[in-house]
């Protein structure tokens, strides 16, 4: 059903149980992932000249780190992986990467804000949603504690065999 899943990157603690996720469903249908990290270049747009390459050198290499994880997921489970790190705006920029690569599928985390504070802050994976050719996956992250469930709540494995 699926020949490549896109799994972009904030670099954040939450990106494991996103790409625990993506993984397993490459892995169940023998697909390759990609793996995208996207730096906002319009925030960084009021740094000053002097430091201007040393930020990029470092988000650079964040968004680097960040895909390597991704893909060490992949190559661990004996999957194709494919990393790359642009400069943009987020939502469109994995949007454009999805399109130019063919993607099939896309997994994304969200962390469920709601209100005032999704309002403020924006949502990358619901610009995605509204936006994206292909289906796009939302996995819930929780921003309390990342190696635990809420409390009640049971974790179901994101792949179960018939």
């Amino acid at each position: 059903m699926y020949e490549s899943v896109l799994i972009p990157t904030d670099g954040s603690g939450d990106m494991s149980v996103v790409a625990d996720h993506g993984v397993a469903l490459a892995e169940k249908f023998g697909a390759d992932v990609h793996t995208l990290h996207v730096v906002d270049d319009r925030a960084y747009g009021s740094v000053p000249d002097d430091v201007q390459q040393r930020v990029e050198e470092t988000l650079t290499a964040d968004g680097e780190d960040a895909t390597k994880a991704v893909a060490q997921r992949a190559l661990e489970a004996g999957l194709d992986a494919v990393r790359e790190v642009r400069w943009g705006n987020p939502p469109a920029g994995i949007v454009a990467y999805a399109t130019e690569n063919d993607i099939g599928l896309i997994v994304m985390g969200t962390h469920g804000r709601t209100g005032y504070d999704r309002y403020l802050l924006g949502s990358v994976t619901e610009k995605v949603v509204r936006v994206a050719p292909m289906p796009v996956l939302t996995v819930s992250v929780s921003d309390e504690r990342e190696d635990e469930p809420a409390a009640g709540i049971s974790v179901p494995d994101p792949i179960q065999e018939n």
